[in-house]
């Protein structure tokens, strides 16, 4: 990518209408963004046309906006994919538009930075939690687990007949590292220092339960869809997942569930879960037409009020990154309250090694599919992790 692509100026006929680059393709998801923008852009006097499609081509579609002058005033990107585009000089830091940063999480500040600077604001974020079959650890006599000796006996204690006692995804790509991360970061793992051995007892801990056969050896396959699936179909009693899935798991009525924590490896630590969403980031008007860039920002402060951040949390089941809606977010949602608990010690996955996190994906996802398939040892792993994270620099 280069800087003069995503810097390129912006040519916008209609002062009055924002544009938004997202990847909302859902008609529900469209439609409930578009009732939050026009709140907010009514009293304004502006209106907000979204351009949405599938995540995995916001990024080339931005870069071809660019390279025809029809950049948006807003883009919508994926956390993980923000130092990539900050480091062209092609995004606005927020606070020079006036956008307030100082009421977020240090999370979600977190996720929105690069090299010292915020460029981007998310309204709402996910991370994952532990989501347990009520019925089942109740006919055990169970708790839900809160350490790794806990998680191994409950779900060895769980698994029984075709229901394995945990599920979870392992599958070799950013689903599988998403879901690897509370594990490795709560071990003290560092991404940025794959083979210093702190992250090797959080593979060794899924390979545990892969061999004790309280995890199905098909997780190397699984998405997270997937799981849930395994889940709600009761071959699996618990399973590591997010948000996300609570429309499908209120949908139906077969199986009880309720939200834990995810557990860690000693007693009275806190979890370190990475924290997911999207962040909105106001692309330069190279042209020099600042007016579109403080209109986005006038949207943007708008959609981050405590009572519109609270009213879309609850909407899509995200945490809102105000710490006063967050608070509000827990007590009118007390069955995903824990998922607003995790979000406080949950890290982006972009915060250390910046726009290097692809490579470190990458190389994540080989290290525990090599240990779970029985080609590795975690230690061999992680240090043929770090010499792939690290090729060509």
């Amino acid at each position: 990518m280069a800087a003069t692509v995503l810097s390129a100026c912006a040519a916008k006929p209609d002062a009055d209408t924002v544009t938004v680059l997202n990847s909302a393709t859902d008609t529900a998801e469209h439609d409930a963004n578009q009732d939050f923008f026009d709140r907010c852009a009514e009293p304004l006097g502006l209106n907000v046309e979204q351009i949405s499609v599938p995540a995995d081509q916001v990024a080339s579609q931005a870069l071809r906006m660019a390279s025809s002058n029809s950049l948006p005033d807003i883009l919508e990107l994926d956390g993980s994919e923000l130092p990539q585009f900050a480091e062209t000089d092609g995004l606005r830091p927020l606070r020079e538009v006036g956008v307030d940063t100082s009421v977020f999480s240090d999370s979600a500040v977190a996720m929105g930075s690069f090299d010292g600077a915020q460029y981007g604001v998310a309204r709402s974020v996910n991370s994952l939690a532990l989501i347990y079959n009520t019925e089942m650890l109740a006919d055990a006599g169970l708790e839900p687990p809160a350490t790794w000796e806990e998680l191994e006996s409950t779900a060895a204690a769980l698994t029984r007949g075709d229901t394995y006692g945990m599920a979870f995804s392992a599958s070799p790509n950013a689903d599988g590292v998403y879901q690897f991360l509370p594990f490795f970061w709560t071990a003290g793992g560092d991404e940025a220092h794959l083979d210093d051995g702190a992250g090797a007892p959080a593979l060794q801990l899924w390979k545990d339960l892969v061999d004790a056969g309280s995890v199905s050896r098909s997780v190397v396959n699984w998405n997270q869809q997937d799981v849930n699936d395994q889940f709600l179909s009761g071959r699996a009693a618990m399973m590591i997942n997010g948000p996300w899935q609570v429309p499908v798991l209120d949908a139906q009525d077969e199986v009880d569930w309720a939200v834990a924590g995810i557990p860690v490896p000693e007693a009275g630590q806190d979890p370190v879960p990475p924290i997911g969403g999207t962040v909105m980031t106001i692309p330069k008007n190279e042209d020099g037409d600042r007016g579109r860039e403080e209109n986005a920002a006038k949207i943007l402060n708008c959609l981050n009020s405590s009572e519109n951040q609270l009213a879309w949390g609850e909407r899509v089941n995200n945490v809102p990154t105000r710490d006063d809606a967050a608070q509000a977010y827990r007590e009118n949602q007390p069955k995903l309250s824990a998922f607003a608990d995790l979000v406080r010690t949950a890290r982006s996955r972009t915060g250390e090694v910046g726009t290097r996190w692809p490579v470190v994906e990458t190389a994540l996802a080989g290290a525990f599919q090599s240990v779970l398939t029985g080609r590795s040892s975690p230690e061999e792993a992680l240090d043929d992790a770090q010499r792939q994270a690290t090729a060509g620099e």
